[in-house]
């Protein structure tokens, strides 16, 4: 079973928590117990050194009591055992109460191993040993006494229970594992709140994403942080805006091309049927097959503008660019409109005062564009109505202007001009020239070409298209 990111996250931070704080311990533990070694054989070497001092300057006869009642302040103050032994390792001496009181010792007669004795003959002996004479191991110092002539004659043995450091060590132990329970237990649950706060926001995600799947956008990730995590949930909820706005145009765009698609194709079909069956008469036969005619020419228009969309839109039309004129280029469309214009008596302002201006464009690409705005701007023009042109070069753009009088745009609707099938005047669904595709696809050629296209409008005065191109 797979685990949870929470329980992954949390856990490795706990462990890495608790792991640390058993390293610092160690070396916190190891630190302390070099320290109380140290020191515990600086004292049995301090020991040593009174009691072979005060042999070496000591010229007394009643010598023997003085050194005992010495040795048993040694190791009554430092609580430590402080013994001497002959040459061969035998006690002789002890500094302990019980020789102090009766002058004898339970240890007299016994004998320290000969390895022993005879690393302290050479003076080097420090170490932990039982030195034969203790059950557990003692920290242990031994020192040579020499006699007259430099000679060995006797070792002085100092020892301390290595209990005491321990029991010391295990109530440090003691305190820090009892003053760690609370911070541990505040990491603890500062790590759970931090998990689940850092992990909450994928949680969501990844339900948020499900629910995508199952066709619902409504979730969204509340941003609750500045960082990565929030970037991610701002980010999630721009992807998810785009989604949803991509499902309305997908839903529209299949609503729109089956509506587009089926208008002329029940007229054709209608239109077929009752010439084959009779109902309409031969004499009115030439009539009804233009009108099939022009809608067969409706829907090879829609199919070629599909197609050029979809090729827009994937990027697999390649421009090919040449150097050409764009006044050249307008006076030829508006000129094929003449038609059209006299017969709506519209007025044509600025284009005789248009400068020569050269383009390096896709020339078939552009005349598709112009084409789309001067045929727009004839048809929503009324009668006597006005066309305006402009066409300025500003550094090494140009902007092309198609202004035209009548109804307007309502400001609300600006925003969707341009997209897929979208039609301001809702009665232009019966035109049968209008595929409701022409600006969509006007603004993904200018925008191949590096341009912008835009427009704005006064209801019931004017509507300013605006091309503005590298030129």
């Amino acid at each position: 079973m797979k685990q949870k990111i929470f329980k992954k996250y949390f856990f490795a931070t706990l462990a890495i928590i608790v792991f640390s704080l058993s390293i610092l311990l160690m070396i916190l533990l190891f630190v302390f117990n070099n320290y109380l070694s140290e020191s515990k054989y600086e004292v049995l070497n301090k020991s040593c050194d009174s009691v072979t001092e005060y042999l070496s300057n000591s010229k007394t006869q009643n010598q023997k009591n003085i050194l005992i009642n010495l040795m048993n302040t040694i190791s009554s103050t430092s609580e430590i055992d402080v013994f001497i032994t002959d040459s061969k390792g035998f006690v002789k001496l002890c500094g302990c109460d019980e020789c102090f009181n009766k002058e004898y010792c339970h240890r007299y007669g016994a004998r320290v191993s000969g390895n022993t004795i005879a690393k302290a003959a050479n003076g080097e002996f420090k170490e932990y040993s039982t030195l034969g004479l203790y059950e557990n191991v003692h920290f242990a110092v031994g020192k040579p006494i020499y006699d007259e002539n430099g000679s060995v004659n006797a070792i002085v043995f100092s020892a301390a229970s290595i209990t005491a450091v321990r029991g010391l060590i295990l109530t440090i132990l003691k305190f820090y594992l009892m003053s760690a329970v609370i911070p541990i237990t505040i990491m603890f649950f500062a790590i759970y709140a931090m998990t689940y706060r850092l992990v909450r926001p994928l949680k969501l995600m990844s339900e948020a994403t499900k629910a995508m799947a199952k066709g619902d956008f409504s979730k969204r990730i509340p941003v609750t942080s500045d960082d990565e995590i929030g970037e991610l949930a701002v980010s999630f909820n721009l992807m998810t805006n785009s989604l949803v706005q991509l499902e309305g145009m997908r839903r529209s765009f299949v609503a729109n091309v089956s509506h587009e698609l089926k208008t002329p194709m029940t007229t054709i079909g209608g239109f077929i049927d009752g010439i084959i069956d009779g109902t309409i008469e031969e004499e009115k036969q030439s009539y009804y097959l233009g009108i099939v005619s022009e809608e067969v020419k409706r829907l090879s228009r829609l199919v070629q503008s599909m197609l050029s969309m979809a090729k827009l839109e994937s990027g697999e039309y390649v421009l090919k660019r040449e150097i050409f004129d764009f006044r050249e280029l307008l006076f030829t469309i508006v000129i094929s409109q003449e038609q059209r214009i006299e017969n709506k008596k519209i007025n044509i302002i600025g284009l005789d005062t248009l400068d020569s201006v050269s383009v390096n464009a896709d020339k078939d690409l552009l005349h598709q564009v112009i084409y789309n705005l001067v045929d727009n701007a004839i048809k929503f023009t009324p009668e006597e109505g006005e066309i305006t042109f402009s066409l300025d070069v500003v550094g090494k753009r140009i902007s092309f202007k198609v202004i035209n009088t009548g109804k307007g745009i309502p400001e609300n609707e600006l925003r969707y001009v341009f997209e897929r099938f979208y039609k301001v005047d809702k009665s232009r669904s019966a035109n049968k020239n209008s595929t409701g595709l022409g600006l969509y696809i006007a603004r993904n050629i200018v925008s191949a070409h590096g341009g912008k296209i835009t427009v704005s409008s006064k209801e019931n005065a004017t509507t300013t298209f605006t091309v503005d191109l590298p030129s």
